[in-house]
């Protein structure tokens, strides 16, 4: 069979790690061909991925053909797109630095801060304004394209594109479920069958909830019930305990999860925490008002002025010496799954993942059209989400707070509305301030992103 021709429009396509991994993954993908065309405001990195992507086609083992070009407007990159890649930062590190920092000033430590809580909504609202521009251009100019969203806020995000353009066809793609797949995968290896790991395949989960806070509540491997099997583990003596700062500080990474939080929430609800428990905690009240309590949850914070500032700062080099030969270049599959999802879309075998779209009853208990995260199927030219019953009572209330936010905030992006949109940023679960100082803190984080909100009055 002859390779299938695509345009894929990249939005982002100056990105200094998924642009990478779609290339590499579309190198080993024999049934695809044709043309990336990469699109961005940082004209330089987009020029850069160019010069990566074609000096990736000249490489030994590489299996497929595309041509990288960049796009110099946006109208350019999805004119008759196929498939639109969506991988932004919306708005600068020095941005995401100082909301995180705002939030910190008012009792309030995020480990993340890209997604829920006052920092990630207000990174919300001006992401959402940005994707409100994308839906009407891909709606004017690619139409019938599938839209792959990276960026977070991803349940934000995602829903924006169809809000605006409610017959886009759109999903968003997160890689959390997966590293919970794979830690289920150890205890079958620890306790059933010693030297002998499942592959992440192998192990099947009923997913629910919300980006960043999905659930699981079924989960087999083996012919095992593996939620008995957490529950085994967890019985082990010191498997549920507090951490000391040293102890985290020791785990040598930003993002290593003691899973301390997802096996509790387990115990309490009778769910599995299916995300790292560093975003876990930032959509549940109690975890986040100091930094003592997130390490005696195995929790540490990633830093935005240490580690994203250096590996931002770092990326384009590190491209440079892979193309200069300084690194070998490895063509090892990313273990995202983007270019498995384009292939079943284009009837290449169908594929069950889990997904973020709108709520059409997947999950009886959240409000319809909510963006919600589940299993579905993908198959030719369709994503059919599976039914995936309902989330228990306690974590009902929870999400559909957060939902509400959600909604609130692009309704707020939509309108130009700030009181709504501090209605949202007062509404989350982790913060307890007053009124009045939570207006404070609202009217500082707008400061921070004042470039994305001309005519917003900001106090």
């Amino acid at each position: 069979m002859n390779p299938i021709p695509l345009k894929i429009a990249y939005i982002g396509g100056g990105s200094r790690a998924w642009a990478r991994k779609l290339m590499i993954d579309l190198a080993l993908a024999p049934e695809l061909t044709g043309l990336v065309a990469l699109y961005d405001i940082d004209l330089e990195s987009a020029q850069l991925n160019e010069q990566l992507g074609t000096w990736l086609q000249t490489q030994p083992g590489v299996v497929s053909r595309w041509r990288y070009q960049v796009s110099p407007t946006l109208a350019d990159a999805l004119r008759g797109a196929d498939f639109v890649v969506i991988s932004i930062q919306p708005g600068t590190l020095q941005m995401m630095a100082d909301e995180i920092a705002i939030a910190e000033k008012y009792g309030m430590f995020f480990p993340v801060g890209d997604t829920t809580g006052a920092p990630g909504l207000v990174r919300g609202l001006r992401a959402a304004i940005v994707y409100a521009d994308f839906a009407r251009a891909i709606a004017e100019h690619c139409p019938r394209a599938w839209v792959i969203n990276y960026t977070n806020p991803l349940s934000i995000c995602t829903r924006m594109l169809t809000r605006v353009a409610p017959a886009l066809k759109v999903f968003g793609c997160c890689h959390e479920v997966f590293a919970v797949q794979e830690m289920l995968a150890t205890l079958v290896e620890k306790y059933v069958s010693p030297g002998d790991l499942p592959a992440r395949a192998e192990i099947r989960v009923n997913v629910l909830g919300i980006n960043h806070f999905t659930m699981i509540s079924r989960a087999t491997g083996r012919g095992l019930d593996l939620l008995a099997l957490v529950r085994r583990h967890m019985a082990e003596s010191g498997v549920m305990r507090e951490y000391t700062r040293a102890e985290v500080e020791a785990f040598g990474s930003w993002f290593k999860s003691a899973n301390q939080v997802k096996f509790t929430i387990l115990q309490r609800y009778g769910v599995l925490g299916a995300a790292g428990d560093r975003h876990l905690v930032e959509f549940m009240p109690g975890f986040i008002h100091s930094p003592a309590e997130l390490f005696r949850w195995g929790v540490i914070r990633t830093p935005v002025a240490g580690y994203r500032f250096e590996r931002w700062q770092n990326a384009p080099q590190e491209t440079r010496d892979l193309i200069a030969g300084k690194t070998p270049l490895v063509l090892d599959a990313s273990g995202e799954e983007g270019v498995a999802q384009i292939k079943a879309l284009l009837g290449l075998g169908d594929l069950i993942t889990n997904t973020n779209v709108e709520n059409v009853g997947q999950i009886a208990n959240l409000p319809l059209r909510a963006v919600v995260e589940t299993n579905a199927r993908f198959s030719y030219d369709a994503i059919t989400p599976l039914v995936a019953g309902e989330l228990p009572p306690g974590l009902h209330a929870l999400t559909v707070q957060h939902i509400a936010n959600q909604e609130m905030i692009g309704q707020a992006a939509l309108t130009r509305d700030r009181d709504l949109a501090f209605q949202a940023v007062f509404n989350e679960p982790t913060q307890d301030l007053d009124l009045n100082r939570a207006w404070r803190m609202f009217n500082e984080l707008l400061a921070v992103s004042r470039e994305f909100l001309p005519g917003w009055k900001i106090e």
